[in-house]
């Protein structure tokens, strides 16, 4: 079912022109979003940046076109992925990276983490499922099979982006408020004290390194 396509073929390009397209629509949905990378979920992508990642995603599609099979795979989850991303591009553009940022960490904050991960849950196995029943349907034929697990790679990749997000809000925030508690009983810090004393933190906030994950790649 994956067998390797001759190099330069006609059904390598075929399948290279595939994965092009669809990891385009990812750094085009990307770019849109969050051109400094500052709301971008995916560690790996944003350590590489644009540059970095341009030529890593070429060499990436170069290869995988001489399989079919994670050709499609790869190509359906960046299809699925950049749709994501469009859907709340227009939204992040508008309101800036930084100002998006805020704003949804805050209603992350004010949102009962049940009631977010059963959301979650809903998002990722509803999709998770019709890609399961793709797979089962499919008999092993190449393209029913490779879509439904390119379905089910993306519920994955979601699920994990935004708890890893969630995680690291909520890390941040539990560190913020150790720094601010007070000393027990009103006691008052010695001058001594006061001088190896971390300073105050000036502001209520996560790094970009917290964002909740809108993007995921």
């Amino acid at each position: 079912m994956d067998d390797m396509v001759p190099f330069a073929s006609r059904d390598y390009c075929l399948y290279l022109s595939l994965l092009g397209f669809a990891r385009g629509m990812d750094f085009l949905s990307t770019w849109i979003a969050t051109p400094n990378l500052v709301l971008e979920g995916n560690p790996l992508a944003k350590k590489l940046g644009w540059r970095w990642g341009l030529l890593f995603n070429l060499v990436l599609v170069s290869v995988l076109a001489l399989w079919p099979l994670s050709a499609i795979v790869v190509a359906t989850a960046s299809v699925l992925v950049a749709a994501r991303n469009f859907q709340s591009a227009w939204l992040m553009h508008s309101l800036g990276e930084e100002t998006y940022r805020e704003w949804h960490v805050e209603r992350v904050r004010e949102t009962r983490v049940t009631l977010y991960l059963f959301c979650l849950a809903g998002n990722t196995l509803l999709t998770a499922g019709v890609g399961a029943a793709l797979i089962y349907s499919s008999h092993l034929r190449l393209a029913p099979f490779a879509i439904g697990t390119g379905m089910v790679a993306y519920a994955v990749a979601v699920a994990f982006y935004t708890l890893l997000a969630i995680w690291r809000i909520h890390r941040a925030a539990k560190k913020l408020k150790t720094r601010q508690t007070p000393p027990p009983n009103g006691a008052q810090m010695r001058s001594e004290d006061k001088r190896l004393a971390p300073p105050e933190p000036v502001a209520v906030g996560v790094s970009a390194e917290d964002n909740p994950g809108d993007k995921i790649f």
